[in-house]
């Protein structure tokens, strides 16, 4: 019995260690993936162009093989926010824009105002997608695009202002 207990408090000063945060819980989520290109084609160059949001367009890299566009997109370092009714399904805000105020993502966001997603491989051209970000897998070296598109159409949404060429 005595083992037992020893036991125990042994398993949960361990559980205790591997789930507190280094430096204590005030320490900053490390930001993953990489500024920039994919260096080479051994993972995924993440593009998001706020469009007329305000912001500059955003590079980043999601290093190795990712399962999904969605992934990419996080695994590159992207805060993504979906909807209170489809969850990721459908990406409402990428690092807090648009802001709150002017979309609740409450429920799909409308046609006139959200982030189309967007493919393409090294050197190619963007290729609208006809599949969610859950439903695509990149391929290693290719480029991911989210670009915001306001005030748009289906056949006029813009996709991201930079050429998916790694330099």
């Amino acid at each position: 019995m005595k083992r037992m207990r020893l036991l125990a408090a042994a398993l949960a000063v361990v559980a205790t260690v591997l789930v507190a945060p280094a430096g204590g819980a005030s320490a900053a989520p490390q930001r993953l993936g990489t500024a920039g290109y994919c260096p080479n084609a051994n993972g995924v160059t993440v593009v998001v162009d706020y469009q007329g949001l305000g912001f500059a367009t955003e590079i980043r890299c999601a290093p190795g093989d990712q399962a999904t566009g969605l992934a990419a997109l996080e695994n590159a370092g992207f805060v993504v926010t979906g909807t209170d009714r489809w969850g990721k399904a459908f990406i409402c805000r990428i690092n807090g824009q648009p802001t709150p105020a002017a979309e609740p993502c409450k429920n799909t966001p409308p046609a006139s105002a959200y982030w189309s997603y967007w493919h393409a491989p090294n050197g190619g051209s963007w290729t609208y997608s006809q599949s969610g970000a859950t439903a695509r897998k990149p391929p290693l070296g290719s480029f991911e695009g989210w670009s915001f598109s306001q005030n748009a159409g289906p056949t006029t949404n813009p996709p991201p202002r930079v050429a998916p060429v790694r330099p």
